[in-house]
């Protein structure tokens, strides 16, 4: 870490779930826009807990917890976001990946583990009491006052069922074999919905935060009319199980979504989108056209974060906070994640404008 930075760490946070809740979802304007973050990879926050906020790193158990609690408080963040998720047994390829150098699973995209209604019937499908929370209650009976969970289960309906066909058998088998599509896709919303039940049984989970990408930079993954006829009306259980509760949520999806955000808005009925590319739509214009009916969250371009300099990025940074933050409805962050290419002074260049306000 080569830089220093006016407001990081922040030596007395003041996290406030519930103001960060009423400027997303009430459009309550604020002085500094809420941060959001959907996923920040390991490889960036190791050397910000080490070498920005001091503490000593611990790879695993209640030690990597307290750090991980840490690092979302002293960056100004009003929650800490952390997804797990079932165990659905799924093929994947071993290899490098190149920012870290580390090992890391990538996804078939071919043939998945259900090819037939056999397949089917014999699939190892998780079981919802097997489920653990342990690893969320205790970041929940640990957080600093203040602050909340923004959780869900790991992965969405679409990814999962997805990678249990694989992409291209998906697509051959939505038009051949409608009714065993329809039947994993039940199967897994049901798993979903139950995971969702147990979750916010835990009072500090404030936001369902469900990840599960839909698109690319031109279009939808799957038809429009897929889209509609087979995941959205389980988003949309998901929705209003979440608000049933008395919770949010919020949807992170990526990719071109143009057609289905009508969708999204008044069938799923989310209360905020994330996700947002300059390539595909720049987070000012998705403000300008939904930020009177959703909140809008992140939005700081990948690749500006990853490759312009720290400077550019602070401009950048100003730039949306100034277009955005009128009318609230607004949290800033990136636009999809802090992966491990990511350097860590960008990200950091990027938190702390956020927390000048823009000014």
């Amino acid at each position: 870490m080569q830089r220093t930075f006016k407001n990081l760490p922040m030596k007395e946070p003041a996290p406030d779930m519930e103001r960060c809740l009423k400027s997303i979802m009430e459009g309550k304007e604020l002085n500094r826009p809420p941060l959001v973050e959907y996923i920040v990879d390991v490889t960036v926050m190791k050397p910000i807990v080490k070498d920005l906020l001091g503490r000593s790193w611990v790879e695993g158990g209640e030690g990597f917890w307290d750090n991980f609690i840490q690092f979302w408080y002293r960056l100004g963040y009003d929650h800490v976001r952390l997804e797990m998720g079932l165990p659905f047994p799924m093929p994947s390829r071993m290899g490098k990946d190149p920012a870290s150098g580390g090992d890391r699973g990538w996804a078939e995209t071919g043939k998945g583990p259900i090819q037939s209604w056999n397949d089917f019937e014999v699939y190892p499908w998780p079981k919802l009491e097997e489920a653990s929370f342990e690893i969320y209650e205790y970041v929940a009976r640990n957080l600093p006052e203040g602050m909340g969970l923004f959780s869900c289960h790991g992965g969405g309906i679409l990814e999962h069922v997805t990678r249990l066909f694989g992409y291209e058998t998906l697509c051959v088998l939505l038009h051949e074999a409608p009714d065993l599509v329809q039947a994993v896709v039940d199967r897994v919303g049901e798993l979903l919905m139950g995971y969702h039940a147990s979750l916010m049984q835990i009072e500090a989970v404030q936001a369902i935060f469900q990840g599960d990408d839909m698109g690319f930079k031109t279009s939808t993954l799957i038809s429009p009319h897929h889209l509609r006829q087979y995941f959205f009306p389980w988003h949309a259980r998901f929705a209003d199980q979440a608000h049933n509760a008395g919770r949010a949520y919020f949807l992170h999806a990526c990719g071109n979504l143009e057609e289905v955000m009508e969708d999204l808005i008044t069938t799923v009925k989310i209360d905020a989108k994330h996700s947002f590319e300059d390539a595909v739509v720049p987070v000012i214009e998705m403000k300008r056209r939904y930020g009177d009916r959703i909140g809008i969250l992140g939005g700081v371009d990948v690749d500006v974060l990853t490759r312009k300099s720290p400077e550019e990025i602070r401009s950048y940074v100003r730039s949306i906070v100034e277009a955005c933050m009128p009318g609230g409805r607004f949290a800033l962050g990136s636009g999809n994640s802090i992966p491990s290419y990511v350097p860590v002074d960008h990200f950091l260049t990027m938190v702390d404008e956020a927390l000048n306000g823009g000014g």
